[in-house]
């Protein structure tokens, strides 16, 4: 498995072409060789192409906007043919879906047939949990219910270490039961401050990461991207640079 960065933890530093190129420079100078695109200002597939092979970097996973996604599967498959993506990247059930009763049917329908040609392309989609899937209805948790209405070929899953463990669920366990589908995982660990969950840099929380990367490499996870929402006040960079030397440390490059 290789480690990654996912950008969306430095997205207060992508808000525009000049920063973003800056902070890709930062990443690679970091260490790391792949990226997650998500949470950036508008680009081109060429210039970020040119980009991360100036810095070394490959972007092997995006968090693409649904609506592009949905009605405009082409040029998604287009752009990242063009700066060598194998995963197509959505970060949740988008427009409220997962509030409505009937949510996940209308999501299904949506997205199928963009699944499908995403797959015909040689590529895959691949959804990002949070806390919300982790709730049962009749016993099953919404993460079941939606990698029961896609194909396994077709649908993957950016399954998320702190999302998993925040919704009640054993990381480990998920990534075991979703063996096949987790072609990218994203790593960040929790911390308690006495009254709530925290997010944090990989080795500073609880979560046992030797028992969940050990699971996610059995279930075929070919990336580990490290992904902070919020550091807490500290630079971001810094708490990527923390959860790589950690990582390395672990035996992952």
């Amino acid at each position: 498995m290789k480690i990654g960065a996912q950008l969306f933890t430095v997205r207060e530093y992508t808000r525009n072409l000049d920063d973003f190129a800056e902070t890709l420079k930062k990443v690679a100078d970091i260490g790391y060789q792949t990226v997650q695109v998500s949470g950036t200002c508008p680009f081109e597939a060429e210039w970020l192409k040119e980009q991360l092979d100036k810095n070394g970097l490959a972007c092997v996973i995006t968090h693409t906007n649904p609506d592009q996604i949905a009605y405009h599967t082409e040029k998604v498959i287009e752009n990242h043919k063009i700066f060598g993506c194998n995963y197509v990247g959505l970060g949740a059930i988008p427009w409220g879906l997962n509030r409505n009763p009937a949510g996940l049917d209308a999501f299904a329908e949506i997205f199928r047939e963009p699944a499908k040609k995403i797959k015909e392309a040689g590529l895959k989609l691949m959804y990002h949990n949070h806390g919300f899937e982790f709730q049962k209805a009749n016993g099953v948790t919404l993460l079941e219910r939606i990698a029961d209405a896609f194909p396994a070929d077709e649908l993957g899953f950016t399954l998320d270490s702190y999302w998993v463990q925040y919704g009640g669920g054993d990381p480990a366990q998920w990534a075991e039961k979703l063996s096949g589908r987790i072609g990218c995982v994203h790593v960040k660990d929790m911390k308690f401050d006495g009254e709530k969950p925290q997010m944090a840099y990989i080795g500073e929380g609880n979560i046992n990461f030797d028992r969940f990367l050990s699971a996610c490499e059995k279930a075929g996870a070919e990336y580990v991207l490290v992904e902070q929402d919020d550091c807490q006040g500290r630079d971001p960079f810094y708490c990527l640079k923390k959860s790589y030397e950690t990582l390395t440390a672990m035996g992952l490059n």
